[in-house]
């Protein structure tokens, strides 16, 4: 299982990456393997306001269908289209494949993300 060592993970195996006061945000290798091959993707509208922990995205797979939660707050600025006509990018690379960009609203969420190390030892507790 690949982890990338400069990005926050979150418990629900988002990845978060840092870009001034934008974040990156996508779907970490862990997620990508338990749910198997990914057939859809479903972005939200650009322009969205988002709260921490709401329910921004659904990734459908093969085997099942999954929330994808924000892990922060802030303001949808941009989604990765090109996931609509290739879903199965995020299955190929996650990490190069990032799905929402959003504005930081809130800068002291990113506290209570997990780093690398931390998020490594979560995935081999799950």
């Amino acid at each position: 299982m690949k982890i990338v060592e400069d990005l926050y993970y979150s418990k629900e195996h988002e990845w978060i990456k840092v870009d001034g006061n934008n974040v990156y945000i996508g779907i970490s290798d862990f997620a990508q393997k338990s749910l198997g091959d990914i057939v859809f993707v479903e972005l939200p509208e650009t322009g969205n306001k988002v709260n921490k922990d709401d329910s921004i995205s659904v990734v459908e797979s093969v085997k099942a269908a999954s929330d994808i939660y924000a892990p922060v707050s802030g303001k949808v600025l941009k989604v990765n289209g090109v996931l609509d006509d290739e879903p199965e990018l995020l299955n190929e690379d996650p990490y190069e494949n990032w799905m929402i960009l959003i504005e930081l609203s809130n800068r002291e969420e990113l506290k209570e993300l997990m780093n690398y190390k931390e998020y490594s030892d979560f995935c081999d507790e799950e």
